[in-house]
């Protein structure tokens, strides 16, 4: 008797574990949101100046601006896949372009942009180059830019759950086993936040994918860090295309097409999201076609 309630007992112990085991590893909702580590520092009804207090030079067109927040304690308050919008008066025009830092809220005191300069007379079709690129890269140590945020349709809540409110429709949750990402240029900035996001999070078992589109491949912004975590994280995948390849290049040559979301997106289904960020003709042109044509519902995908 005293060993079959041994073996009882045991056997019992051995279904609850399994139990608790299977129930821990089932969603049950977005995580709850995280209290900020400090006070925030945005405002999106407002331009608030955040001072610049260094300035790196990271290739012959990309710059690594630092800025320092109200206090050594604010953090940003930039939500995972938002954005913020900078301003300023150029050539006596007012200019706004948005932004997303490489940094997040667990840095406190100050955020990182990454920008590439489009320098006047270097591309013919726009030979006054970027208005805003241009004018960060005038700025010296010490200036100010005015900076007002959040704002975006697309939220990362954590461990595959996505806040996304499309114009004129009413804002919904939607949930993701497989995350595809489509970026373009400096369209790599808010999805770099998404990655960074879900490889952070011990519990975070979703499945990321990048599509990185670029013109050359000296252009590729953040690629170092972006190898470094796909080498890191088997959740990660990491792949390249670019327009204008050279010798031993190993990656796709050419627009996205439909080859290229098949080869190395998430299939379509009912757990997957598809997220794109890039100039509006990648967008329109390459991303949203192909995706049709490969049977992603409207609901499978997203345009930053």
């Amino acid at each position: 008797m005293e060993l079959e309630a041994i073996l009882i007992a045991t056997a019992v112990a051995v279904g609850v574990a399994l139990i608790v085991g299977y129930l821990a590893t089932q969603r049950s909702g977005p995580p709850r949101g995280k209290k900020p580590k400090g006070p925030v520092s945005l405002d999106p009804q407002k331009k608030i100046p955040f001072k610049m207090i260094k300035k790196e030079e990271v290739s012959h067109d990309t710059r690594k601006f630092t800025f320092a927040l109200q206090t050594p304690q604010h953090v940003l308050g930039l939500p995972v896949g938002n954005h913020m919008y900078l301003n300023a008066v150029v050539d006596g025009e007012r200019v706004t372009r948005p932004y997303t830092p490489v940094t997040s809220d667990d840095e406190l005191g100050y955020f990182q942009l990454v920008i590439k300069v489009y320098f006047a007379n270097v591309h013919p079709r726009f030979p006054k180059g970027g208005k805003m690129s241009q004018y960060l890269e005038s700025l010296k140590v010490g200036d100010t830019v005015d900076i007002r945020g959040p704002s975006g349709k697309v939220i990362y809540l954590g461990r595959g759950y996505f806040r996304v409110k499309e114009p004129g429709q009413p804002e919904e949750i939607r949930f993701t086993e497989q995350v595809g990402l489509i970026a373009g240029g400096t369209g790599i900035t808010p999805m770099l936040q998404i990655v960074k996001a879900v490889l952070k999070d011990p519990e975070d078992r979703t499945q990321v994918s990048l599509l990185f589109a670029n013109q050359t491949e000296q252009d590729i912004l953040l690629r170092e860090e972006l190898e470094e975590l796909a080498d890191q994280h088997s959740n990660f995948q990491l792949w390249y295309t670019v327009d204008r390849s050279t010798e031993g290049w190993k990656y796709s040559s050419g627009f996205v097409n439909d080859e290229m979301i098949s080869g190395h997106l998430p299939p379509p289904g009912a757990k997957t999201q598809i997220l794109m960020c890039g100039p509006p003709p990648m967008i329109k042109f390459a991303c949203l076609p192909n995706l049709d044509k490969l049977g992603y519902s409207k609901d499978m995908y997203v345009a930053f």
